[in-house]
Parts: C-alpha cells; sequence; structure tokens
C-alpha cells in the first residue's frame, strides 16, 4: 500500500488498497472492451478459417485488457481536477486522496508500454499498432483534447470504443476489413449526469445545447444505427438469422 503524498493536492489524504489500483483501470469499461475484443477474434476466426494458438490469443486478450486499463489510468490522471469537483467521480482513487496523481500517470505508462509490446509478440505488428494507437486516442484526443473542448467530444472521441474489435481481429489475420468495426454509443451518461458536468465545465451536448437537443440526436443516431448494423448481412459477416434479429433489436 502506498501513502498519498504530502504535495498531492487531492483530498482527504488515505492509504490506498489494492481496489483502488483497480478502480484506476476502470474495470467496468476493461470487461466490456475484452469482450468486444474476442467478438472481434472469433468472428475473425470463424469468417476468414484462419487458426490462432489459444494460448496466443489469451495473450493478445490480456494485452487488449492491460491497454484499457492504461488508457483508464491515464484519464484519471489528467481528469483528477474535474474528477475532484463532481460528486459521482469524487470518490476515485486521486480525487480521495489515495493514489498520487503521478504514481497513476507512472502505471497508466508503464502498463501501456507492457501490453503493446505483449501483443506485438502475441500477435502482429498491426494489432500492436492498433492498441498503442487506442490507448493515445482515449488517454490523449479524447481526455487531453475533445472533452473539454467540444460538445462533440464523446462522438469522435467515442472512436475508442470501437477500436477494440479491430484489434481483436487484427491479431488474428493481420488486417482490418470494414467488417471488424462497432458504432460506439454516446450521450446517454451525460444526460443523467448534465448537471455534474456544468458544474466541472466540461461542454457535454447536454450542457451546451440543452436535454431536448441531446435527445434528438441520439434519436438521430439511433435510426441510422439500424441500416448500418445491417450491413454485415451485405458483406457476408452475417447471415439471416443475424439480419433478421438485428432488424428486431432495431425497430424495437
Amino acid at each position: 500500500m502506498t501513502e498519498p503524498s504530502a504535495t498531492s493536492d487531492m483530498a482527504p489524504k488515505r492509504y490506498a488498497t489494492a481496489g483502488d489500483y483497480v478502480q484506476l483501470l476502470k474495470p467496468r469499461i476493461m470487461m466490456l472492451v475484452v469482450f468486444t475484443a474476442i467478438a472481434g477474434l472469433v468472428a475473425a476466426v470463424g469468417v476468414t478459417g484462419v487458426l490462432i494458438n489459444p494460448v496466443m490469443a489469451a495473450i493478445a486478450t490480456l494485452a487488449i485488457a492491460l491497454g484499457s486499463g492504461a488508457a483508464g489510468a491515464i484519464n484519471m490522471w489528467y481528469d483528477a481536477d474535474i474528477d475532484q469537483i463532481m460528486t459521482r467521480t469524487s470518490t476515485r482513487p486521486i480525487p480521495s486522496g489515495a493514489v498520487p496523481k503521478e504514481e497513476a500517470l507512472a502505471m497508466g505508462l508503464i502498463m501501456s508500454g507492457v501490453s503493446v509490446l505483449l501483443m506485438w509478440l502475441a500477435s502482429n505488428w498491426l494489432a500492436a499498432a492498433l492498441l498503442a494507437f487506442s490507448i493515445f486516442y482515449y488517454g490523449v484526443i479524447y481526455t487531453m483534447w475533445l472533452k473539454r473542448s467540444t460538445p462533440q467530444n464523446i462522438v469522435i472521441g467515442g472512436g475508442a470504443g470501437a477500436f477494440p474489435p479491430v484489434i481483436g481481429w487484427a491479431a488474428v489475420t493481420g488486417n482490418t476489413p470494414v467488417d471488424a468495426w462497432t458504432p460506439p454509443h454516446f450521450w446517454a451518461l451525460s444526460l443523467l449526469a448534465h448537471g455534474e458536468y456544468e458544474k466541472a465545465g466540461v461542454p457535454m451536448l447536454p450542457v451546451t445545447h440543452g436535454a431536448k437537443a441531446t435527445r434528438n440526436q441520439i434519436l438521430l443516431y439511433t435510426i441510422l444505427l439500424v441500416p448500418i448494423a445491417l450491413l454485415p448481412v451485405a458483406t457476408g459477416l452475417g447471415g439471416w438469422i443475424y439480419g433478421l434479429v438485428t432488424l428486431a433489436l432495431g425497430l424495437v
């Protein structure tokens, strides 16, 4: 356990637990990332017939999990100031005083390097490069730039959530066809927490344009998502069962 630095501006101070370090990795997001990455990996095997050694597949999946955790730690390091302001994030490891900011950053950077190296050793350079870019995309492009500068932050930044199945596919095949991509999600959380974002000065769409405009945008993107979700039928990735189920769910 690490005692927080006396120079940290996060308060109150307390001792860190193993749970605090796990929380830095954003484990719930990590589970979603791993699930979609495995979906991309399995789909690649099923569609292309290319096989991957089970041990190497497990290591590649571990690398993706570590990369997701690394991006989460970097995000918490940079966002510690606004996390301290918002009620729903004020108990996170850094604003609560458990983990020093510099320690979270070091953890994120080291895990980033380890994850990319593992992916390279377990699969190929393309999957490793995509993993490295996905960490950079979430940790730098979204967290450091988009989040605080534009109401389209999570529209553009949501691309980070579309990378895991692409990485899983690339780990098997060494390429990234259109079948590997998945559309991101956004704005639902910002509607629920718009007051918190406004207090922290984060220009989420409900803060800058209001709840009604945000709901209209959600509806528009949902309508667009229905035909996009049917594209795998046209590309051959999905069959008629997939098409029927997708259409039914989309209409719902």
